[in-house]
């Protein structure tokens, strides 16, 4: 099967210009097929204060009630997605911005009531068009997604960028050989978050569980590595969290099924 590299980069990078450039000078010199998914939860959260609008999270994940599915679609579908995909245009990649409702590419539903907790307008995927991605794909075209789904019904919802990254990869694995990196402002997975050296270097499932419990992993890192076991068991080839300067360099944490 032809190799493809599915690239997530978090919010701190693309709040950050010149890692944000970095990153993408990187990921355009990458041989062969790619797909680019961003975040952005820092840039929402900002403009959100500016207009006044309070951010909560819950375990990494944020609430979204109206105000904030208005804020989180316009900075995710319009500031940031359009503003790397031209300059993934500036370094040669034809690359086209993404929103879940595009193409129908994500469908999601309306997450339900979760230990007693409403997420407001946050989407839990349904299903994710790989044939779709493969067709833009093998056409020359560099998908961008936007952490944004649809629920079919005319409404747009709030989706963790690392379960997009993850449903994607999942997408494609019956096509292509995928390797998944996530790539954020640290070296890895840190065991001590204070020491930027101390990356772990693999986690697997028991792993993982006894790092939870312990209070090593927690916060927006959980979700991270719940999708990345996910997309393991789905048949993604390989799954890596790197820092966004050594994308491509196979250092960071490797996570693994068994």
């Amino acid at each position: 099967m032809e190799k493809i590299n599915v690239i997530k980069v978090g919010g701190a990078v693309v709040e950050d210009q010149q890692q944000l450039s970095l990153l993408l000078k990187e990921f355009s010199a990458i041989e062969g097929r790619k797909v680019l998914v961003h975040g952005g939860g820092r840039r929402a959260t900002k403009v959100a204060s500016q207009l006044g609008i309070e951010t909560q999270m819950v375990d990494g994940r944020r609430i979204t009630d109206k105000a904030m599915l208005e804020v989180v679609t316009m900075v995710y579908g319009g500031l940031v997605n359009k503003n790397v995909v031209a300059q993934l245009q500036a370094e040669g990649i034809n690359a086209l911005g993404l929103t879940g409702a595009d193409i129908n590419v994500i469908r999601s539903h309306k997450r339900p009531l979760k230990n007693g907790i409403d997420y407001g307008f946050v989407g839990d995927v349904d299903h994710a068009d790989g044939n779709m991605l493969k067709t833009l794909i093998e056409a020359g075209i560099v998908p961008v997604m936007a952490p944004l789904t649809h629920d079919g019904k005319g409404n747009m919802l709030n989706t963790n960028a690392d379960t997009i990254a993850s449903e994607t990869a999942k997408a494609l694995a019956p096509y292509y050989d995928v390797t998944l990196t996530f790539c954020f402002e640290k070296k890895g997975v840190l065991a001590n978050p204070d020491d930027e050296d101390s990356v772990i270097p693999v986690i697997t499932p028991q792993l993982f569980r006894k790092y939870v419990a312990d209070g090593t992993i927690s916060g927006g890192m959980m979700p991270k590595i719940e999708n990345s076991l996910a997309a393991l068991n789905a048949g993604v080839k390989q799954v890596v969290i790197t820092k966004a300067d050594t994308l491509g360099s196979q250092t960071g944490t490797k996570i693994l099924a068994e």
